[in-house]
């Protein structure tokens, strides 16, 4: 069943490094990613949430302001990002299709999302010293900040940035430069990541002056029903194609007991299936706040009447 083959294959991404003869020959040491331009913002943000909660809390009480589950959502999501950018899972992506296709997924589909629902921008905030608080609050709202950020936090600009980061690292040339130039792959996974924490966020809590719970719950449902929809074709069509799109990317294929070919076929499959999966799981999510927001504006409405 190719269902009970991609599962095997997939625990042996997990069991086989260890024994595998190319991957033996190298130094386990040297598969942990030591980057300093990704590790630097990664530590940079975790240590100003730190910060910035702890001065939150010791103001307003604990809990309140940023609750304790989004402490708990932010520190996942981070250890997410953590080991999905520094771990031999980032070593052994730039040369197995499937592996990069796993990583890219952890920072789409489970850190963004639960990072975007941390809401880390007030703890950053107040991560500030006081004195500097103010102003970095009248900075924020400037034309020149305040202009670009209503147009990218729109959710139609969200959704449609987020698809063309994922598209557009799929060309097969773009592709090819990340594998080879490290500049470009620190961007391939900085435009992953921040085009999906700012899809995420605009779900979660888009524009709240501007729009009741329903109205944005309704929204996301659309936004994700249409990245269900492309991100299931580019999975397809990497499925079904019967060429390589990127010959380099497959080079520890036959580690895995897989032909370049399957490697891509099967990473295909991954951004079809999981990745459809957990958007699907997150638009039922909104659907039900949205049926459920619904059926309480009705009760009201109805005891209004009555009344």
């Amino acid at each position: 069943m190719p269902a009970l083959r991609i599962a095997i294959l997939l625990l042996g991404l997990l069991a086989q490094p260890a024994l595998a003869h190319g991957l033996s020959e190298v130094d386990s040491g040297s598969l942990w990613s030591y980057d300093p331009w990704l590790l630097a913002p990664l530590y940079a943000v975790g240590i100003g949430f730190y910060v910035g909660t702890q001065r939150l809390w010791r103001h307003a009480g604990g809990g309140r302001g940023v609750s304790f589950r989004q402490v708990g959502a932010f520190w996942t999501g981070w250890l997410v990002t953590a080991l999905a950018t520094t771990s031999p899972l980032h070593w052994l992506g730039e040369r197995l299709f499937t592996a990069h296709m796993i990583e890219h997924e952890l920072l789409m589909v489970v850190a963004a999302p639960l990072m975007a629902y941390a809401r880390i921008n007030g703890p950053l905030l107040w991560s500030q010293p006081s004195s500097l608080r103010p102003a970095a609050g009248r900075l924020l709202n400037l034309p020149v900040l305040a202009v670009p950020w209503r147009f990218i936090s729109h959710p139609v600009t969200a959704t449609t940035l987020h698809g063309a980061a994922l598209w557009a690292w799929h060309v097969p040339p773009l592709y090819a430069c990340a594998l080879e130039n490290p500049a470009v792959h620190r961007l391939q996974h900085i435009s992953f990541f921040a085009t999906a924490l700012l899809f995420w966020w605009v779900l979660l809590y888009g524009r709240g002056r501007d729009r009741s719970s329903r109205v944005r719950d309704g929204i996301a449902i659309g936004c994700l029903f249409i990245t269900i929809l492309h991100s299931g074709v580019l999975g397809a069509l990497l499925t079904v194609s019967s060429r390589l799109w990127i010959p380099a990317q497959g080079a520890f294929a036959g580690e895995f007991g897989l032909s370049p070919l399957e490697d891509q076929q099967l990473a295909g499959i991954l951004m079809w299936v999981p990745m459809g999966v957990l958007y699907t799981g997150a638009a039922l999510f909104f659907a039900y706040r949205w049926l459920t927001a619904n059926d309480a504006h009705t009760r009201l409405s109805l005891a209004r009447n009555a009344g």
